[in-house]
């Protein structure tokens, strides 16, 4: 019997992506699938049902009750992972870290989940790497936000007026949103400073144009990522940031640790050193955000310093943003699924991996402590 993919309309508030655009939709239909895309579900990314060509387009209660394989953006709500058909397969950004109701609930379905956040870093999956891809599109659209909101010019201009002194931007965090902030900003043509605690990035700012700001604090983390600090390293970090923070006319905070409250970078004090008129772009307001004042999803003023927490950003360019992750969805699918059949090796470490639940149990390590230790 051939598998049915689906694609529903995403639910969550502000959501406009989608896990599928029509140019992805050959290449699964050639894995010898059938694809099934809800009514409507590609309209807020800027695709009619009719781009959509070789797919069936079904309403809404039909999505769930014939997906052998789902496709999502954000993580199921508890009541879709309730309408999940049980025994199916779950890929999308499934929040391993919270969300344990919703994570027992697939359990129930007996659902064999695949969280795009858990998928490696490793070389032969960067195609796979939708954290990656989503980020890089955050990175770019908190640029041109900082530049929309700070009432200086990025740019150097030389005009009969006078000459206009370029901005000064500072990207606190060098992973993928960061590099691509520090790209954005010196295109822009703002004077770019970067930090990030692993030193290994120095590199990769320099190359991109930007100056890398030495605070003497390595933190070298497992899978690309920063650990967490000692108490004493904060205290060092912050000085030497809270310098460069003051000259800044607009800073792009992008620092987070998976699974943990965002790490606190920029306190009051330090706001209050800050030119009036100049700017905080807040990439982790989502997790607590790294400026002690960031409210997610608002932008406040702090005696004439500007403080906006974006929350899904990368929403904000859904046609784009869908493109590259219904790629990475599609790399994925390649590994699962041979003509026409669901064939899972566990011997792949992209598939061990990135499983959250299957066959009733919960694969992700860290998770099942959490949730199974609600239980003692």
């Amino acid at each position: 019997m051939t598998l049915t993919l689906a694609v529903p309309k995403e639910s969550a508030p502000g959501e406009r992506r989608v896990a599928l655009v029509p140019s992805v939709v050959k290449a699964l239909a050639k894995l010898g699938v059938n694809i099934l895309v809800e009514k409507g579900a590609g309209e807020n990314s800027g695709f009619d049902d009719t781009d959509y060509q070789g797919a069936e387009i079904g309403a809404a209660a039909t999505i769930y009750k014939q997906a052998d394989i789902l496709l999502k953006v954000q993580p199921p709500s508890l009541g879709e992972a309730g309408k999940l058909k049980a025994g199916g397969i779950l890929l999308g950004f499934l929040a391993p870290y919270a969300g344990d109701d919703r994570i027992k609930k697939l359990l129930e379905r007996n659902v064999s989940a695949f969280a795009m956040e858990l998928v490696p870093r490793i070389t032969r999956a960067q195609s796979i790497d939708a954290l990656s891809s989503q980020a890089s599109i955050a990175g770019y659209k908190a640029a041109l936000l900082a530049a929309s909101l700070c009432p200086r010019l990025f740019p150097m201009l030389t005009t009969a007026a006078g000459t206009i002194r370029p901005a000064k931007a500072l990207i606190i965090g060098a992973g993928v949103a960061g590099l691509q902030a520090i790209a954005t900003t010196k295109r822009l043509g703002a004077i770019t400073e970067a930090y990030d605690v692993r030193s290994a990035t120095k590199e990769q700012v320099e190359s991109l144009g930007g100056k890398f700001v030495d605070t003497g604090v390595k933190a070298e983390g497992e899978g690309g990522y920063a650990r967490e600090l000692t108490a004493a390293e904060k205290q060092q970090q912050q000085e030497v940031l809270a310098e460069r923070i003051a000259l800044a006319d607009a800073v792009i905070s992008t620092a987070a640790i998976p699974g943990r409250a965002a790490p606190k970078i920029i306190d009051r004090a330090t706001v209050e050193r800050m030119k009036r008129g100049s700017v905080i772009i807040d990439l982790a307001a989502e997790s607590g955000g790294n400026c002690e004042l960031t409210q997610a999803g608002k932008q406040t003023d702090h005696h004439g310093v500007v403080i906006y927490g974006p929350t899904n950003i990368t929403s904000t360019a859904a046609s784009h943003a869908s493109e590259m992750y219904a790629r990475n969805l599609y790399n994925l699918l390649v590994l699962m699924v041979k003509d026409g059949e669901l064939r899972l090796d566990w011997d792949d470490q992209v598939i061990a991996d990135s499983c959250l639940t299957h066959a009733g149990e919960i694969r992700h390590a860290p998770t099942r402590e959490r949730v199974e230790g609600d239980k003692k």
